[in-house]
């Protein structure tokens, strides 16, 4: 099924994500407008944006279990929901943001159905 194959790709997209922030992390400081001073901050965004991304892809795939892709699914909407909030109470309405809100807000609706 065609929802199916997007719930999987979705926590693929979740690891590759985490990988990315894990072995990359200066790349994701581009898109996500973090900045760091050193060693500290990198260790961060490797922990935090890469380690559980990666965690919660992988433990999804594991336990291949609806109620897995739900709890991604509202992970991903939660994020959404606060980003939204976010950009209009940090004045951050910037390409970048709206673009991580779309796919935050899909990515969550298709894993939640």
């Amino acid at each position: 099924m065609l929802i199916d194959t997007l719930k999987i790709l979705a926590a693929v997209g979740t690891i590759l994500t985490g990988l990315v922030s894990v072995f990359w992390p200066r790349r994701v400081l581009g898109f996500t407008g973090l900045e760091v001073s050193g060693g500290r901050g990198i260790t961060e965004i490797r922990t935090v944006l890469g380690a559980v991304f990666v965690g919660i892809g992988a433990a999804v795939l594991f336990l291949n279990a609806p109620e897995a892709y739900q709890a991604l699914g509202i992970t991903y909407l939660v994020m959404a929901v606060v980003r939204a909030v976010s950009m209009f109470w940090d004045r951050s309405v910037v390409r970048s943001n709206v673009i991580s809100f779309a796919v935050e807000a899909v990515v969550g609706i298709v894993l939640v159905l």
